[in-house]
């Protein structure tokens, strides 16, 4: 079963290019969790894009795929939620292997609404 409407991940969703990386992480506004840095930039596309960082340190190759899953499930999960235009990179930090989905979903949305207040007071 595909997901529909809102819940899908096409690819104009992603940020896919190594430039689009090393731009978004020189010029985006940096929040820090217990497992992840959420960096966020106002990129003036239709639509919010993500972009998932995990290395080798996180883990081995079970691991870093399973955090990478996790945090386009919470993405696709509550895309909706987030600024129109809004360029998003999560990179994940080595801590806990066995996170759950909520609480990658607490952490990364925490941040964003986070980051979200300090635009509007800044």
């Amino acid at each position: 079963m595909s997901p529909g409407g809102k819940e899908r991940f096409p690819k104009t969703a992603r940020l896919r290019k190594r430039p689009q990386f090393l731009k978004l992480s020189r010029t985006g506004k940096k929040v820090h969790s217990s497992n992840f840095v959420v960096i966020t930039r106002i990129s003036g596309t239709a639509e919010s894009r993500l972009g998932i960082t995990v290395s080798s340190k996180v883990g081995n190759a079970v691991v870093r795929n399973r955090l990478k899953r996790l945090v386009r499930e919470v993405f696709r999960r509550h895309r909706h939620e987030f600024t129109p235009g809004l360029d998003i990179l999560v990179i994940a930090r080595k801590g806990d292997r066995k996170l759950s989905l909520s609480r990658v979903e607490d952490e990364i949305v925490n941040s964003l609404t986070n980051q979200r207040s300090r635009q509007n007071r800044g």
